[in-house]
């Protein structure tokens, strides 16, 4: 199947993909500061740069895009074109991802991953999911 853009469009197009203030993240980061939630954005020094970061109870929140992140959905489709590049970005993505999670898991993190899929079908759930996630006490070994 042939790409439906120019390949100048194309490239423009995905040109302007953001990496970080993307709609979803400020939808979530918007909604959560309105609840009284205070956070971090991207800290560079915590395995995989969160999208939210909350120090005090040593929890991380990666808001991730179904296409960039391979989810299981009907937004992630092998792109038709150019499908080499694609397969490596894309699975170089998710094995990143996995040892990021598994980094923080070895400094004691907790970490929830939210799909941009979720916020477009049902938002509010996702956020209550969210806010238990917060709120769950971290185990403390004594």
């Amino acid at each position: 199947m042939m790409d439906v853009h120019s390949p100048e469009q194309r490239s423009f197009n995905m040109s302007r993909i953001k990496g970080k203030d993307t709609r979803p993240e400020i939808m979530v980061r918007r909604w959560l500061w309105a609840k009284g939630y205070r956070y971090r954005l991207h800290p560079k020094h915590v395995h995989g740069k969160p999208d939210l970061v909350f120090f005090s109870s040593k929890k991380a929140v990666f808001i991730n895009g179904c296409f960039w992140h391979m989810h299981n959905c009907k937004y992630f489709n092998w792109p038709a074109t150019n499908s080499d590049f694609w397969k490596e970005k894309i699975l170089n993505n998710v094995d990143r991802d996995q040892m990021n999670y598994q980094d923080l898991n070895a400094d004691g993190w907790k970490y929830s991953i939210i799909w941009e899929c979720e916020l477009k079908l049902n938002f509010q759930k996702t956020m209550n999911t969210l806010i238990d996630f917060l709120k769950e006490k971290q185990k403390s070994s004594i």
